[in-house]
């Protein structure tokens, strides 16, 4: 396979649907790029499920992309970079992005007093993967992490400005806004979508980041410092496979990314499993 050539395209993996918002980043900053999107939706979601399964999982999903010659792996999914990514950087040859380290380097820029909070799902904070991300960047920072398991529901229902959202954003970030972060990482692909009410419980005062625009930047400054971005005039083509179709698959995707999907093409477990 031919990595090295600029037209190939950008592979994403993410356990469901939730990676579109980082797509969504990546299309805004780099309109060009071909990008072929995978999403587990059969086997979503990843946050409750042992580490050796989200590995196994997510090496499954690689070898799947690799096939369709990309020339780099963004893995678009929180709990698979905080749990797979040194997995796949020892199997794979082309470079591999996680969500990790780009929104842990954007918080840390963001933050005035050094009070950090982190919501994600079950599994990438019981793996502490931000809060070891940023003391390692920066010890004199103080993290907090709090689950927040059911944002992903709502944010898939579309229950954006829905009185529950409110309710439950309150149980949850109301501990985070007492210990008076200025500065607030969405460490779920998903969480982006329900922005507006996250905004409005922690406050206008403090900084939300999520990892798909520090991402972006990061995949731009690859590409161009080894010749492989993508300089036609055309917009890039993009594909989307999913394990399963589920009901509404195509409003919940088209609402995270922003535009239509018209190449959607179901993938079987059997063509993932049987390597």
């Amino acid at each position: 396979m031919n990595f090295m050539n600029k037209t190939n395209p950008i592979g994403f993996f993410d356990s469901g649907i939730g990676g579109l918002t980082v797509v969504k980043s990546v299309i805004e900053l780099l309109p060009n790029e071909n990008i072929v999107y995978f999403g587990d939706t059969a086997r979503v979601p990843y946050g409750s499920k042992s580490n050796e399964t989200v590995i196994e999982y997510t090496l499954q999903a690689a070898n799947f992309l690799l096939r369709k010659n990309i020339k780099l792996l963004v893995v678009a999914c929180n709990t698979a970079s905080s749990v797979a990514l040194k997995e796949l950087k020892r199997f794979l040859t082309i470079p591999v992005i996680g969500m990790i380290e780009p929104g842990s380097k954007m918080a840390l820029q963001e933050t005035k007093k050094g009070i950090i909070g982190v919501i994600g799902t079950r599994s990438t904070i019981n793996n502490k993967a931000y809060s070891s991300e940023i003391k390692k960047l920066n010890p004199k920072v103080k993290v907090i992490e709090k689950a927040c398991p059911l944002f992903v529901p709502l944010a898939e229902e579309g229950w954006i400005n829905h009185k529950a959202t409110e309710l439950i954003a309150k149980e949850y970030l109301t501990e985070l806004k007492e210990k008076k972060i200025d500065t607030l990482v969405l460490a779920c692909t998903h969480y982006p979508i329900l922005s507006e009410v996250i905004q409005k419980v922690v406050g206008k005062n403090v900084k939300l980041v999520h990892s798909g625009d520090p991402a972006a930047k990061i995949i731009e400054e690859y590409l161009n410092g080894r010749g492989l971005r993508n300089n036609s005039n055309h917009l890039g083509k993009r594909e989307f496979y999913v394990s399963d179709v589920p009901t509404k698959f195509h409003e919940v995707a088209e609402r995270f990314l922003g535009t239509k999907i018209t190449h959607l093409q179901k993938v079987e477990l059997e063509e993932l499993t049987n390597e």
